[in-house]
C-alpha cells in the first residue's frame, strides 16, 4: 500500500511539473529527488552524480550526436533539395502522382536522418509549397507529410531506437537491422492508402497534368538521387554487413554527409557551423533527458517501484495481447503530452519487468514501442509532428490532426500487423545472426 501510494504521489508529482511548464529533463530529476527523500535516503547528491556518469558514459550513446549531426548536414545543404527533384519525375504515372513524393521523399530522408522532426520540417519546406502550387488537396498534402515523418523514428538509423537500446540494453545493431522490415511495411501501406485515396477523390488532383518527361529526363534527375541513396546504403550496409559499429558508421556517414555536401557546393562555413550548433543542441536536450530519467529509474528503484508494479501486473494474469494493449493505450496517452524520447525513457525501466515476464521478445518489442510512439507524434493535442507542420503550413492544429488521422490508423494497422506476425521485425536480425 506504501508503495502504491507513492508511486501516486510521485506521478502526480510529474505531472504537476510538466503542466507549469518546467523543462522534461528537470522534472525528471525534481521526482527523482522527491522519491528518493520519501525513501528517507541522504546520499542524493552522489546518487545523482553517480547515476549521471553512468547514463552519459556509455560508448553506444556516441552513436547519437553522430546521426543528428549528419542529419542536420543534409536538412541546412542542397541535397535534401536534391531528393525532391529526383523522385518527382518517377512519380507521376502513380494514382495521387506527387503525393508520393512526400511519403518517399521522408522514408529516404528518415535513413538518414534518424529524427521525426527533421525529416517533416525538412522534406515539408520542399512539397508543401509545391503540391500548393500544382492544386492538390491541402488535407491530403499535409495528412502524407504528418503521417511519412514519423518514419524517422523507425527507419534506421533511428535516435528512439538507440535510445532503447541503452536503456534495455539491446544490441542497437540488431535493432537498427529490426527496423528495416516495418519501415518499408509504413512506406507500402502509406502509399497504399493514398493510391486508394486518389481513386476515390480524382477532383482533389490536379486536372492538369505537366509535358510528357521523357526518359532520359528521368535518368538525369535519377542523377539527383544517387549521392544520398549511396550515403544510406555506405552506412546500413556497413552495419548490417557487420563491418562496422553503429557509432563507426555514424561517423563515417557525417563524414560522407559533409563530402557530399562540399562536392555539391552547398556547404559553407555558415551552413557548417549552423549543423554544428543545431547537433549540439539536440543532442544535449537529449542527454539531459536520458540523465533525468536514469536518475528517476534508481529513485524508483530505491522505492521498489517497478518490482512492485510488475508483481501487481503478475496477479492480473494478462495475456500478452492484453498487456500489449494496455501498454499501447499508455505510450498514446503519453505521447499527447510528452515527445517520443521522453517517453521511452520514462517508461522502458518500468515496464520492461511485466515484458519479460510475459516472454516478450525485448528485440521485438523495441519496434513496437517505437511505432506507437510514432502514432503518439501525430496524436492531438500535443503531438511534434502536428506542430512542425502546423508552424510550416499556418492552418489550425485540429486541421492537422485530422488531416494525419488516416496515417494514424495505419500505424495501427502495422502495429497489429507486427503483433500477429512478429516475424517482420524478428527475421533480419536473427537470420543475420545465424551467418
Amino acid at each position: 500500500m506504501d508503495t502504491l501510494l507513492l508511486s501516486f504521489v510521485l506521478a502526480f508529482a510529474l505531472i504537476l511539473m510538466l503542466a507549469a511548464g518546467v523543462w522534461v529533463a528537470l522534472a525528471l530529476v525534481g521526482v527523482g529527488v522527491l522519491g528518493l527523500y520519501l525513501s528517507g535516503n541522504e546520499q542524493i547528491g552522489l546518487l545523482f552524480a553517480t547515476s549521471s556518469w553512468g547514463a552519459s558514459t556509455g560508448w553506444s550513446l556516441t552513436a547519437l550526436p553522430m546521426f543528428i549531426w549528419m542529419g542536420e548536414v543534409l536538412f541546412r545543404t542542397r541535397l535534401s533539395e536534391d531528393l525532391f527533384k529526383g523522385l518527382a519525375p518517377w512519380l507521376g504515372g502513380l494514382p495521387g502522382k506527387l503525393l508520393h513524393v512526400n511519403v518517399l521523399s521522408c522514408g529516404i530522408f528518415a535513413a538518414v536522418s534518424g529524427s521525426s522532426a527533421a525529416t517533416a520540417a525538412t522534406i515539408g519546406r520542399m512539397t508543401l509549397p509545391e503540391l500548393k502550387a500544382q492544386g492538390y488537396s491541402d488535407r491530403m498534402a499535409i495528412g502524407t507529410l504528418a503521417g511519412s515523418g514519423t518514419l524517422g523514428l523507425l527507419i534506421p538509423p533511428s535516435i528512439i531506437l538507440i535510445v532503447y537500446g541503452v536503456a534495455a540494453e539491446v544490441s542497437i545493431g540488431r535493432l537498427f537491422i529490426a527496423g528495416a522490415l516495418p519501415g518499408l511495411l509504413l512506406v507500402v501501406l502509406f502509399m497504399g492508402y493514398t493510391m486508394v485515396w486518389a481513386l476515390f477523390n480524382s477532383d482533389e488532383l490536379p486536372h492538369h497534368d505537366k509535358q510528357h518527361i521523357s526518359l532520359s529526363a528521368k535518368i538525369v534527375a535519377l542523377r539527383k538521387l544517387l549521392p544520398i541513396v549511396g550515403l544510406i546504403v555506405f552506412v546500413l550496409g556497413s552495419i548490417y554487413g557487420g563491418f562496422t559499429t553503429p557509432t563507426e558508421a555514424a561517423a563515417l556517414g557525417v563524414f560522407g554527409a559533409l563530402i557530399l555536401a562540399k562536392v555539391t557546393g552547398s556547404l559553407n562555413r555558415q551552413s557548417f557551423t549552423e549543423s554544428l550548433l543545431g547537433a549540439v543542441k539536440s543532442s544535449c536536450m537529449i542527454g539531459l533527458i536520458l540523465i533525468g530519467a536514469h536518475f528517476l529509474t534508481l529513485a524508483m528503484g530505491f522505492l521498489g517501484i517497478p518490482k512492485a508494479l510488475a508483481s501487481w501486473i503478475g496477479t492480473m494474469s494478462l495475456s500478452p495481447y492484453e498487456l500489449l494493449l494496455a501498454l499501447t493505450v499508455l505510450f498514446v496517452a503519453l505521447g499527447c503530452f510528452l515527445d517520443g524520447i521522453s517517453v521511452v525513457v520514462l517508461t522502458v525501466a518500468v515496464v520492461l519487468p511485466m515484458v519479460q515476464q510475459a516472454n516478450i521478445d525485448l528485440l521485438w518489442f523495441g519496434i513496437y514501442i517505437v511505432l506507437v510512439v510514432e502514432m503518439s507524434q501525430i496524436t492531438p493535442p500535443v503531438g511534434f509532428n502536428l506542430f512542425v507542420i502546423q508552424a510550416l503550413t499556418g492552418k489550425d492544429i485540429l486541421y492537422v490532426a485530422r488531416a494525419a488521422l488516416p496515417f494514424f490508423l495505419m500505424i495501427l494497422t502495422a502495429i497489429v500487423l507486427i503483433t500477429w506476425f512478429p516475424e517482420i521485425a524478428t527475421y533480419l536480425p536473427t537470420t543475420m545472426t545465424q551467418r
